[in-house]
């Protein structure tokens, strides 16, 4: 996108009025996405955009400015902007260096493939939907594309790049019945382009979202109060995002906003914990070869058997302390200044089978699906809504249950998990956000047990 010589030029420019750091973040974006509601195609879309955000720091003052103008001009403009929002510091341009990057293999270009044959693969997800049951009164489906090229330049002679595919589909059902409306909901998303297809097959995530709807209207009242709860494989890993991974994150740990802040080689967790951030998980959706301020992905141990032993880092916090990055400095576009975030965060398996999980609880919840929730992460405070939950009765998952919330304490949550699955599995594509800006993550658990957790239903 940008020349060496050019990029050497600017950083120059940037550091022309004393500072300690310079950087060029330069992208270039292009998506598309159709969307289908009751058989209409409400939106049939592409777009590119274009440009470049430069970050000028001394000391603790950081300036920034960004353009849509990639001429050496406009670069120029933008750094000596940056520039003049900072004075001090001594650093000198080193000349950029480039190092190497591992990009995913996209084997088939979303924007190659013509328009249409992504209108049909809506189409065929509503007629399967609608076919389920009468009871399936409304489908609504999605598919989205992105390609995102990003290259990144700093005074301390980085010049790295990335090429990120990321394709998506998602299906919702509407079940009407004595009960109401019931909703099901199914999404895939990977780090790879349009040959997601080969792998899954729309006509089976649209019969399982009708199916998860058309369950719902047997459902009955959640219970209310604190019982034993099984949170299932998959997309419980939002819990953990969520209620101990923004904990966790380096820029709210040094303000003292964690309830996870100067803990380090504590025993924060149940000794089954272990939670990971890995950004270099081939494929899944938190996946890359390089941040947004060109440090490697890596692979980050946040909690080992229990034991908190680091927190995530981006570039400037890691400098202040003196240490490496962790490969979690983030921004949701070129107009914005990166800050800490996740990845792709996990809690590794266990050696539990999954039934003897369920089976061990007398009278509690089993939690198929989570869904969005409020999290207050100096306390760690939570509410998450349960979008697939069964009650567990002598053992056995029995009657579906209508929605209700799940209400906790994320660092109380990791001291109570009593057992861990081994069946490991990767939610949903997320979005997360944080600041205002929302970036691709992924999470994930296997089948656990919490000894109680409250259960906010409706139940008497």
């Amino acid at each position: 996108m940008i020349e060496q010589d050019l990029l050497d030029d600017v950083l120059a420019v940037a550091l022309s009025r004393g500072a300690d750091f310079a950087e060029v973040f330069a992208e270039d974006v292009r998506r598309g996405s159709v969307s289908l509601d009751d058989g209409r195609i409400e939106s049939l879309a592409s777009s590119r955009d274009r440009g470049a955000g430069i970050r000028v720091v001394a000391g603790e003052s950081t300036g920034f400015a960004h353009t849509a103008d990639l001429s050496p001009r406009g670069l120029r403009a933008a750094a000596e902007a940056a520039a003049a929002a900072v004075k001090g510091g001594t650093a000198s341009p080193t000349k950029v260096r480039e190092i190497a990057t591992t990009p995913g293999r996209v084997l088939q270009a979303p924007e190659d493939v013509a328009k249409a044959t992504k209108v049909s693969l809506l189409r065929r997800a509503e007629e399967v939907a609608r076919a389920a049951d009468s009871a399936i009164t409304q489908v609504s489906a999605r598919y989205a594309d992105t390609r995102r090229r990003i290259l990144v330049a700093n005074s301390e002679g980085v010049l790295a790049g990335d090429d990120q595919t990321k394709t998506l589909f998602s299906v919702s059902c509407v079940a009407t019945g004595d009960t109401g409306l019931q909703t099901g909901h199914e999404t895939v998303g990977l780090s790879i382009g349009f040959e997601l297809f080969d792998r899954y097959d729309v006509e089976a995530l649209a019969s399982r979202a009708a199916e998860r709807a058309l369950t719902k209207l047997k459902a009955i009242p959640a219970p209310s109060g604190t019982l034993p709860v099984v949170i299932g494989p998959g997309s419980g890993g939002v819990l953990f995002h969520e209620a101990c991974g923004h904990g966790l994150e380096a820029d709210l740990v040094r303000k003292g906003a964690s309830a996870f802040a100067n803990r380090l080689g504590e025993q924060v967790a149940s000794p089954l914990v272990t939670l990971i951030d890995d950004g270099t998980m081939a494929e899944e959706w938190g996946q890359f070869a390089i941040d947004d301020e060109g440090a490697l992905a890596r692979r980050n141990v946040l909690i080992e058997n229990g034991v908190l032993v680091d927190y995530l880092w981006d570039g400037m916090r890691a400098r202040q302390e003196g240490r490496a990055p962790s490969g979690n400095g983030r921004r949701m576009s070129y107009r914005h200044l990166p800050m800490v975030r996740m990845t792709n965060t996990y809690l590794a398996g266990g050696q539990t089978d999954p039934d003897d999980i369920i089976a061990s609880v007398d009278h509690g919840v089993y939690v198929a699906r989570l869904g969005g929730g409020q999290v207050n992460t100096a306390s760690g405070d939570f509410v998450f809504g349960m979008v697939e939950a069964y009650l567990i009765e002598g053992g056995k998952l029995t009657a579906p249950l209508r929605e209700g919330q799940l209400i906790g304490n994320g660092p109380r949550v990791l001291q109570l998990i009593e057992a861990v699955g081994n069946d490991f599995e990767m939610g949903p594509p997320g979005t997360c956000g944080k600041d205002g800006q929302g970036v691709p993550v992924g999470d994930g658990v296997p089948t656990l047990k919490v000894a109680e957790l409250t259960i906010g239903g409706t139940a008497a």
